[in-house]
């Protein structure tokens, strides 16, 4: 194998298929990626046996062949070679080493042979659709943060995608809940989702994936399966295997008879949360919200370190209400808000509260209450 290829080019492909790659493996094959160059192209190939990244980028290829290096190793070497440089990367006959070389640097990488690299087989795919980028980037967004990193109750550990109807309109919907709290985010049902199963991405996929779709005028293209979701991204192929599991009844959770409404600037509250949380402990990170009529007044007490209040005019005109709830979860939700103003609704200070942002109606989250 015999290959030059622009470090720009290089790089880019190794920045998506190397991060897939755990730098701890005890299968050696697993450390390194995979390098194909024939015709015009060099493929990069990555993967963790639950997930699979690919990747072709343009090159010269004077020899064709196939062979697999270090991934992080390489992607270390390319990332600090000069900027505008070509690097040529040629494996002799016996195919135990790889030279990479560069201008007057020059590397040797021991190689393992391609016979050993695992493949992702990918099966048959029942549904096949295409969504816009920002679509798809929206749903990751809005939900991510709330996936659980509780590996007994591995069914949270991923974004439970689904379509479901509506008021007379089909919706692919997002949701993802560790327990406290709970996201739920909707866009127009792409056709082709029609019938979908309902499937668990998990979080590395999502991570992967939210880095991949950052390119608005892009479309992306997702097959699945019961088992297997794949997602073709411009010229990267992830392929990923689905959780086994049932996601939770999470209708059930969700409140309708909320009705005790605070209408609060965002920006104020948010800044007002995260100065009186500075005082509270990392273990209970408890802030309580005295509600009166016009007024929010946020309490944090810290038996070790002292306590904090702070009060804001809000729109609020129902009973009083105190209820308390974790001020890194708060946080959490209205950094997803880019509006002006979020409302909260309560029931009572046991009860689940529904959050979302003013004229926002797609998107839904859901924060249980802690004692205080």
């Amino acid at each position: 194998m015999r290959v030059t290829i622009e470090r720009s080019n290089l790089l880019k492909s190794l920045n998506h298929v190397h991060r897939v790659v755990e730098r701890r493996n005890t299968i050696p094959i697993l450390s390194n990626v995979l390098l194909k160059a024939d015709g015009v192209t060099l493929e990069l190939k990555a993967t963790d046996l639950d997930l699979e990244i690919t990747e072709a980028t343009a090159a010269s290829v004077e020899q064709s062949g196939s062979t697999t290096v270090p991934a992080h190793l390489l992607y270390d070497i390319v990332r600090k070679l000069a900027d505008g440089s070509e690097v040529q990367l040629s494996v002799e006959p016996g195919g135990n080493s790889m030279s990479v070389t560069s201008g007057r640097s020059r590397f040797t990488l021991q190689c393992l042979p391609e016979s050993d690299f695992p493949d992702l087989t990918a099966g048959e795919f029942s549904n096949t659709f295409r969504i816009p980028s920002t679509e798809l980037r929206t749903l990751i967004d809005r939900t991510q943060f709330a996936i659980s990193t509780e590996e007994t109750r591995y069914y949270l550990n991923g974004i439970f995608l689904h379509t479901i109807e509506e008021e007379g309109a089909l919706k692919l919907r997002a949701v993802a809940t560790d327990g406290h709290r709970l996201a739920r985010a909707d866009v127009e049902a792409p056709s082709g989702s029609e019938g979908m199963p309902g499937i668990i991405v998990p979080r590395k996929t999502v991570g992967e994936l939210q880095k991949l779709v950052d390119d608005p005028d892009v479309s992306v293209t997702v097959e699945l399966s019961d088992a297997k979701i794949r997602f073709t991204i411009g010229g990267v192929l992830l392929t990923s295997k689905l959780i086994d599991g049932t996601f939770p009844d999470y209708q059930r959770v969700i409140p309708s008879g909320n009705d005790k409404e605070l209408k609060i600037d965002c920006a104020s509250f948010t800044a007002a949360v995260d100065r009186v949380s500075t005082i509270s402990s990392e273990r209970g990170r408890a802030v309580k919200l005295s509600l009166s009529d016009g007024l929010l007044t946020l309490t944090v007490n810290n038996p070790d370190s002292g306590s904090a209040t702070e009060e804001l005019a809000v729109g609020y005109d129902s009973d009083a209400l105190e209820i308390g709830f974790n001020a890194r979860y708060l946080l959490d939700i209205t950094a997803q808000f880019g509006g002006t103003e979020a409302v909260f609704l309560f029931a009572d200070p046991g009860s689940p509260t529904l959050v979302r942002e003013t004229g926002e109606e797609e998107t839904v989250y859901v924060l249980m209450p802690m004692r205080v």
